[in-house]
């Protein structure tokens, strides 16, 4: 049967023998009506949504009678439409990102198939004729009956299908009924790296709307274009009166004084469309995009994308997201300086088109069509190439393009998602060329763009995209299609893989962004992790619901927490994505605007002025609306101490997506160094006792052995321990033992980190764990007292030469002091994790930690751009990053100094700081949140460096800058009583 048919099969019920065969059909649907916009009417509307009797059973086989209207259904369970039913106990969910769940071979499915059966009851309003059931979206495979009557079949879950209800609608009660396979031959186009949640998961309506409307605004010079066309039931006009136009009809053209749509300036206009039997209204947004010597135009300016992929999800409902989740990701964004989103891997609910149009952001809107798992099967019987599936596939195209033609957000089609190649990507792009000519087409997996207007990759390094960017790429085999791919706009459809603890890299791709024109941004991976609540693991991954075939965590991969918590990682691109510039001289400030078409004059400037991280002084600057030098005010006096100052650009009046006094920029400077401390005469260490003025104790000496050590001088021996100024050390090992009176545990040189996403994905953990660095020995061979302690111990893994040799020397003035020489003994090949030292004290003394260097969040070197130097305090359980799945996390860098539990850790200069209630190791080996118990101690590192981040789970590594590779190093760190 044709997909685009509007005709209904025979009435009645289907025999049984026709379900296996409908399962496995190519063809998308039938007794569908034609395609139609997401419209907003004044017809009168029925909203289905509610609670519908439902029974789950595990094979397609299952007797068809429950369509009946005399159905007895009492025996059933409720379940809340929208919804996916293994959200609510019937079954569970599964997670892939590549794999199928089922065997790659189309058309077929297995015999375990999950299918669920619906029924609601409803009572159509008195004197109601006529209507269309519509269906937002159902997965996989959905057949729908009104009142016994079959009305047809319909795959491609995520796009609307509507079917004439008419002719069989009754006064009074009436009975919907559909049944929903999870497996079907449409399975194959919808591989998407997401859970697997079938279901009737969007909204249900009966509605008399039956209108089409096509709306085509253009923006040229300060004039807008406007014409429609309309498809209904009679004549109709369309009207615009805030621009004075008043019935137009379709197929004529007018223009006027108008505003341009952006993403910046969202300026929307309401237009009215008049028809015979109902009336339509729709927001207008005019605005022209084109493509011009290889770079990508908005209104005829260059267009620089800072993008996200989002995926529709929540951590209870799944892809079920009501307005409030789908409102709440379009301020986030905002908030966060992302001005665009491609619809990862599908068209979205059309609400969140509509605040995409209402709030600001571009959008790539993509066909629901990935068919990934056949990679793995070297691409044979791929649907993008079968053309069996050209009518589903040319379905889908046309399915997106007519719900969604109408919104200004939507800036470039794009026709799928890492589907291979084939002959039936040529039949999309054609159609939709022909139906749409106004916007661009994108496709990632066809490196040839022969049937694409940008060309796009996902992952490339950065080297890549710089040689892209200045059209030096690797040429193509095809002179001719290379010849047109150069001329084409470049955009990472994904990068940055926001997995974990990350992503690195970020500034050096934006700074790539900026400088080439024909580069135009991209599309970071990806907006929220997709954790499912879950009882004992507070959110779920792949595995958890025992999948035979899964992928693991690689489903969580957000800049959002599942809650919806911006992660370190979105903080780190607000700060990237930032529109404004602030470049510091002597005494001025440049202000660069960054925005693609709106000037300064809706943001307010302020200098602020602190000393060690406390506010002195706050001043208001004048900057021109255009961007430029602006003088400082006078920024000297006042008391001594490391001087920043720090210029916010803030919302000065609300906007629609945020409050004013919103941080949108900020800029930091440093105006003075601390000056350098007093110190105390240095207390020599003494052992007690006559003798020479200085003394060694040796390893070989030990136990027993004559203890040579000079006068006292502020230190003794007694019982085991060297002692000085309330601390004290081990007399054997010369390890300190307490510190001011609390007992400790360390500090000992260390190099490991519980592995990140990306170090364990990237390949970097397991050469690691290779070389043993997760299990280090210390042996001690020497213990040295002269003006102070100091021990000289080797560090290595069992099986291997490699080692390092630390070299601790102790001296206290007051303060207890440690120059800690670190000497690598082998030859290191790889970067290693970190570089510092470990040590614990009791955790019952220490609740909150203030330092004074970067904060608030945690910084590593590749990330924490949106670390500033400030004075902070956060307790040890704000310390953490709550990653989904544990990791090394919570890093604090460029400490000048930190206090906690009545102690005071100075850096010379700095240090690197992470405070925990668990190890290292219980890090490393948990799995979940919940896997993470505090313990009675309190793990501190105390960090000279650490290896980079990087987007190694997916895409590149860690750039060569922030490889952390063994060499001498000094670390310098004082311990004082706070």
């Amino acid at each position: 049967m044709s997909s685009t048919t509007g005709e209904t099969v025979t009435n009645g019920l289907d025999p049984l023998g026709s379900i296996e065969m409908d399962l496995e059909t190519f063809t998308p649907g039938s007794g569908r009506l034609e395609p139609r916009a997401a419209l907003r009417s004044d017809a009168p509307a029925l909203d289905l949504n509610g609670t519908w009797r439902f029974r789950l059973s595990p094979t397609a086989n299952v007797p068809d009678d429950f369509a009946r209207p005399g159905y007895d259904d009492s025996g059933w369970a409720g379940l809340p439409v929208p919804s996916h039913w293994n959200l609510h106990g019937h079954g569970a969910p599964a997670y892939t990102n590549v794999s199928y769940p089922i065997p790659v071979d189309p058309p077929h499915v297995p015999d375990d198939n999950p299918t669920g059966d619906y029924r609601r009851v409803f009572d159509l309003p008195e004197g109601w004729t006529g209507g269309r059931l519509r269906f937002e979206g159902a997965e996989s495979f959905a057949r729908v009956w009104l009142n016994g009557h079959e009305l047809g079949f319909s795959t491609g879950s995520r796009l609307p299908v509507e079917y004439d209800a008419g002719p069989h609608l009754r006064p009074g009660r009436n009975v919907l009924a559909a049944r929903v396979h999870q497996w079907s031959a449409a399975t194959y186009l919808e591989d998407q790296d997401m859970w697997w949640l079938p279901g009737i998961f969007r909204d249900v309506t009966l509605t008399r709307s039956t209108a089409d409307v096509f709306v085509r605004a253009s923006y040229h010079d300060g004039r807008g274009t406007l014409s429609f066309e309309l498809n209904a039931a009679g004549p109709g006009t369309l009207s615009v009166p805030e621009l004075g136009i008043d019935a137009l009809e379709p197929g004529t053209e007018v223009t006027a004084d108008v505003e341009p749509w952006t993403a910046e300036t969202p300026r929307l206009y309401d237009a009215v469309v008049t028809c015979q039997e109902e009336t339509l209204r729709l927001r207008v947004g005019f605005r022209t995009i084109s493509i011009e010597d290889g770079v990508l135009l908005a209104n005829g300016r260059p267009l620089l994308l800072k993008g996200v992929n989002r995926h529709e999800f929540h951590p209870e409902r799944g892809r079920a997201v009501t307005y409030e989740s789908m409102r709440e990701d379009v301020l986030l964004m905002k908030r966060h300086n992302v001005n665009a989103v491609r619809t990862s891997h599908y068209p979205p609910h059309p609400d969140f088109l509509d605040l995409c149009d209402e709030l600001g952001l571009w959008v790539i809107d993509e066909c629901d069509l990935e068919t990934h798992g056949f990679g793995q099967v070297a691409w044979r019987g791929n649907p993008t190439d079968d053309p069996r599936y050209a009518d589903a596939l040319l379905d889908r195209m046309r399915r997106t393009v007519e719900r969604d033609k109408n919104h200004p957000s939507i800036i470039i089609w794009s026709l799928g998602n890492e589907a291979g190649v084939g002959r039936n990507l040529a039949v999309m792009a054609d159609w939709a060329r022909e139906r749409d000519p106004s916007r661009p087409l994108h496709y990632e997996g066809d490196r040839s763009c022969a049937h694409t207007d940008v060309y796009s990759l996902m992952y490339a390094p950065h080297a890549e995209v710089e040689a892209i960017g200045r059209r030096e790429e690797e040429p193509l085999d095809d002179p001719g299609l290379d010849a047109r791919r150069r001329r084409m706009p470049f955009l990472l459809c994904e990068y940055a893989h926001a997995m974990g603890n990350g992503p690195g890299g970020l500034a050096e791709y934006q700074e790539l962004f900026e400088r080439y024109p024909r580069l135009a941004g991209g599309f970071v991976w990806e907006w929220i992790d997709h954790g499912l609540a879950h009882p004992e693991h507070k959110y779920a991954y792949g595995g958890d619901y025992g999948e035979p075939v899964h992928d693991s965590n690689f489903v969580v991969d957000g800049l959002l927490f599942p809650d919806r918590t911006p992660s370190p990682g979105l903080i780190d691109l607000k700060k990237v994505f930032e529109p404004v510039g602030f470049e510091f001289g002597d005494g001025v400030v440049q202000v660069v605007n960054g925005y693609d078409f709106t000037d300064l004059s809706h943001l307010r400037f302020v200098a602020i002025v602190q000393v060690e991280g406390e506010t002195v002084a706050e001043h208001r600057l004048d900057v021109p609306t255009a961007g430029g030098e602006c003088k400082l005010p006078d920024l000297d006096g006042g008391r001594g101490g490391e001087r920043w100052l720090t210029v916010r650009a803030e919302l000065a009046a609300d906007q629609p997506w945020a409050a004013a006094g919103h941080e949108v920029a900020w800029g930091q400077a440093l105006l003075t160094h601390a000056l350098p401390r007093d110190r105390d005469v240095t207390v020599p260490f003494a052992c007690g006792g006559g003798g020479p003025a200085a003394g060694e104790l040796t390893a070989g000496e030990l136990g027993g052995a004559e203890l040579v050590a000079g006068e006292p001088a502020g230190g003794e021996l007694a019982g085991g321990e060297l002692t000085v100024g309330g601390c004290a050390f081990d007399a054997v090992t010369g390890w300190l033992v307490r510190l001011f009176g609390v007992p400790v545990e360390g500090p000992r040189l260390d190099l490991w980190r519980a592995p990140t996403d990306n170090d364990r994905y990237g390949g970097l953990d397991g050469r690691w764990r290779a070389l043993g660095l997760h299990r280090l020995t210390h042996r001690v061979d020497e213990v040295t007292l002269d003006d102070g302690l100091t021990v000289r111990a080797r560090v290595a893994p069992a099986a291997t030469d490699l080692g390092m040799v630390a070299t601790y020397r102790w001296t206290f003035d007051g303060g207890l002091r440690l120059v800690l020489d670190i000497e690598p003994d082998g030859e290191w090949r790889d970067p290693i994790p970190r570089l510092g030292v470990t040590m614990s004290l009791p955790g019952a003394a220490v609740d909150e930690v203030t330092w004074f260097g970067l904060g608030p969040g945690e910084a590593y070197p590749d990330t924490g751009l949106a670390a500033r130097v400030g004075r902070w305090s956060a307790t040890v359980e704000q310390m953490q990053t709550p990653y989904v799945y544990p990791q090394e996390n919570g890093h604090r860098a460029e400490v000048r100094w930190a206090e906690l539990g009545g102690i005071r850790v100075s850096g010379e200069p700095t240090f690197g700081l992470t405070a925990r209630r668990w190890s290292t190791g219980e890090l490393a080996a948990a799995r979940h949140r919940p896997d993470l118990v505090p313990g009675d101690r309190l793990h501190l590192h105390l960090d000279l460096a650490h290896q980079g981040i990087g987007t190694a789970s997916c895409g590149p590594g860690t750039l060569p800058a922030y490889d952390l590779l063994a060499r001498r190093a000094t670390l310098r760190l004082r311990f004082d009583r706070a």
